[in-house]
C-alpha cells in the first residue's frame, strides 16, 4: 500500500491510477448527483423528519413552525401552500393536518422477519477443524463490522432505496501479521482450538461496510450488467476546521461587510478498479494503493431488495407506497378539519331577549312570552360511512401492496380462529413469510458473497491453507415466527440425530457454544 499526500500531479484525475476512464468517473459522479433528490424523497418518506421553517401567521409576524417532511405530497387546500411554495388560492390558511407515517412500521416488520435474528454462517469444508476456522473467521469479522446491527442497517437501506452494496476493508499489515502467527502455531502442532481463537482475533482485519446508493455509483460491465468492473463512493461530507464566509449586515441604515465562521464541507471521493484503490479528499489525491490481498478484484458486492431484471437497482418498499400516502395524509386531514368544524353544536335562537349573554349550560332555562320564539340546534359530528370506508380502503391497497397485514406487528383487529396460535400466524402473514423468503435469495447471496470474499483474501494472505472445494459457504436462516419449547425441543433433537453438531444445536436452544463447550471440557 502506497499512500499520496499534496495535490494530484499533471492530469491525474479521479479514476486513472485504478485503472478506469477518468472522464467516465467524472460524468458518473455528475449524473449521480441530479438522481440524489429522488433517493433523498424516498428516505425522507421513510423517516418523515422534522423540519423548522418560518411561517407568517394571521397576525402578519414570522415564527419558528415544525414541519413534518410528508407535508410536502398534501394539496395546497391543506397546507394553504402549492407546490412551488405560494399561497394557495383555494384556502389561504392553513387547515388542519394529519400525517400518519403507515411507510416506517410496515418496513421495520419487515427488517424484523428478515434479520430479527441472526443467520448462521455455515462451511461446507470437508475437514471438521478446517470448518470451524473458516466459520469462526467469518463470524469474527462479521462480528467486527457490527454483526446483527450491521443487517439490519444494510436491510434498511435495501428496503427504502431497493438495492444497497457492500464492501470489504481490509487491514493487510493485521491480516499478515494474523497469517505468520497462523504458520508458526501450525509447525508447532497446536490444536484445533487454538486455531480457532487466532482466526477470532484475525477477524478484526476485516471490516464491512453497507454503502447507501446516494453514496455508491456502480461501474457495471459493459457485457454483464450483473458484474462491477468499478466502483465509486462519492459525497460531501463536513470536515473538522472551520472556515470564514462574508456576510452582509444592515447597520444604520446602510449595509457593511462583516466575517462569520461555519464549519467546511469537502467532497471525498474513493474509486475501486481492477488496478487499485484511490482516496480523493477535494482536488487532492490522498492515497493510493494497489489493493493488497485484494488486487484485481473490485471488493464490493451487490444486493437487490427485490430483483429486477435486466436492471443493477432493485425493486424497493417506499417507492410503490408514495402515492397511497399521500392520499391517506389527504384523508385524515380532511376529516379532521371537518370534525374541527363540526364538533361543537351551534344554536339559531328566534324572538329571545339576551340569549346571546347567557351561556349554554345544563340546567340553563331561557323564557319570553313571544310566541313565535324558537331555538333550533345544528352543527355536532355526524357520522360519515364513505369517509371511513374510503380511509379503511386505503390501508387495505397499502397491506396487499407492502404484503404487511397489521397482524404482524402486533395489532389484531378480529379472532384469528379456532387454529393453533403457530398455524394461525401463518395463514393470516403468508403474503409477508413469502416476501421474506423470497428477500432471503438475494440478501442471503450477498451475505454469502461478502464471506467468500473474506475467505479469498484470508487464503491469499496464508491465514487459511485449504482447496478449493472447502470453500463453499451456506446460510441457515432462523424461523421468523415464534417457535414453542416443544417444538423446538423437538426439532434440535431431529437435528442431532442427523449429524448436526452440537454446538449448532446448542445455539438454536438459545445457549453460548462457548459455555457449550467449557461443560464439556474441550
Amino acid at each position: 500500500m502506497a499512500s499520496v499526500g499534496g495535490t494530484a500531479e499533471g492530469e491525474a484525475r479521479p479514476g486513472a491510477a485504478a485503472g478506469l476512464d477518468p472522464a467516465l468517473v467524472d460524468h458518473l459522479i455528475h449524473e449521480h448527483e441530479t438522481q440524489c433528490s429522488e433517493l433523498n424523497t424516498l428516505w425522507e418518506y421513510y423517516r418523515n423528519p422534522v423540519r423548522i421553517v418560518q411561517s407568517t401567521g394571521a397576525d402578519g409576524l414570522s415564527r419558528s413552525v415544525r414541519r413534518l417532511a410528508q407535508e410536502a405530497g398534501l394539496p395546497g387546500r391543506v397546507t394553504g401552500l402549492r407546490r412551488d411554495g405560494l399561497a394557495d388560492d383555494r384556502h389561504a390558511g392553513r387547515r388542519e393536518v394529519v400525517i400518519e407515517n403507515d411507510i416506517a412500521w410496515r418496513v421495520h416488520t419487515m427488517i424484523d422477519f428478515l434479520f430479527g435474528k441472526r443467520p448462521n454462517i455455515v462451511s461446507t469444508a470437508g475437514q471438521e477443524g478446517l470448518r470451524e476456522q473458516i466459520e469462526a473467521l467469518v463470524e469474527s469479522a462479521w462480528d467486527a463490522s457490527g454483526g446483527l446491527e450491521l443487517m439490519q442497517d444494510l436491510a434498511l437501506l435495501g428496503h427504502v432505496f431497493g438495492h444497497v452494496d457492500l464492501v470489504l476493508r481490509v487491514d493487510d499489515e493485521a491480516l499478515t501479521l494474523a497469517a505468520r502467527r497462523a504458520a508458526r502455531m501450525r509447525q508447532s502442532g497446536v490444536s484445533v482450538r487454538q486455531l480457532r481463537g487466532l482466526m477470532r482475533e484475525a477477524g478484526a482485519a476485516f471490516r464491512i461496510e453497507p454503502v447507501s446508493p446516494t453514496r455508491g455509483i456502480p461501474i457495471a460491465d459493459a457485457s454483464d450488467y450483473r458484474k462491477i468492473s468499478g466502483y465509486v463512493i462519492h459525497y460531501e461530507r463536513e470536515a473538522n476546521s472551520v472556515e470564514r464566509v462574508g456576510l452582509r449586515k444592515k447597520l444604520i441604515g446602510r449595509e457593511r461587510g462583516t466575517w462569520g465562521r461555519r464549519r467546511r464541507h469537502e467532497s471525498y471521493t474513493e474509486v475501486f478498479g481492477p488496478n487499485g484503490h484511490e482516496l480523493w479528499v477535494g482536488e487532492e489525491l490522498v492515497e493510493l494503493d494497489d489493493g493488497g490481498v485484494q488486487s484485481g478484484q473490485v471488493p464490493v458486492v451487490h444486493i437487490q431488495n427485490q430483483s429486477q431484471p435486466l436492471r443493477y437497482e432493485g425493486v424497493g418498499e417506499v417507492e410503490p407506497l408514495l402515492m397511497l400516502q399521500d392520499e391517506l395524509n389527504t384523508r385524515l386531514s380532511d376529516r379532521a378539519s371537518r370534525v374541527t368544524l363540526q364538533s361543537f353544536k351551534m344554536y339559531l335562537a328566534k324572538g329571545i331577549d339576551g340569549f346571546e349573554r347567557v351561556p349554554v349550560t345544563p340546567g340553563t332555562v331561557w323564557s319570553t312570552d313571544n310566541p313565535d320564539a324558537s331555538v333550533e340546534a345544528f352543527g355536532g359530528d355526524a357520522s360519515s360511512p364513505s369517509e371511513d370506508r374510503h380511509i379503511g380502503e386505503i390501508r387495505q391497497a397499502l397491506d396487499k401492496i407492502s404484503g404487511v397485514p397489521p397482524v404482524a406487528s402486533g395489532v389484531v383487529e378480529a379472532r384469528i380462529g379456532n387454529l393453533t396460535s403457530a398455524n394461525a400466524l401463518r395463514v393470516t402473514m403468508v403474503g409477508l413469510i413469502s416476501k421474506t423468503n423470497r428477500k432471503r435469495v438475494t440478501y442471503g447471496r450477498g451475505l454469502i458473497g461478502i464471506s467468500s470474499m473474506v475467505i479469498d483474501a484470508a487464503l491469499r494472505s496464508g491465514l487459511i491453507e485449504a482447496g478449493l472445494g472447502d470453500r463453499q459457504m451456506k446460510l441457515e436462516w432462523p424461523d421468523p415466527l415464534p417457535i414453542d419449547d416443544q417444538e423446538l425441543a423437538a426439532s434440535a433433537r431431529i437435528r442431532r440425530e442427523l449429524g448436526v453438531p452440537a454446538d449448532r444445536v446448542a445455539e438454536q436452544l438459545g445457549f453460548v457454544p462457548t459455555e457449550l463447550e467449557t461443560k464439556e471440557g474441550v
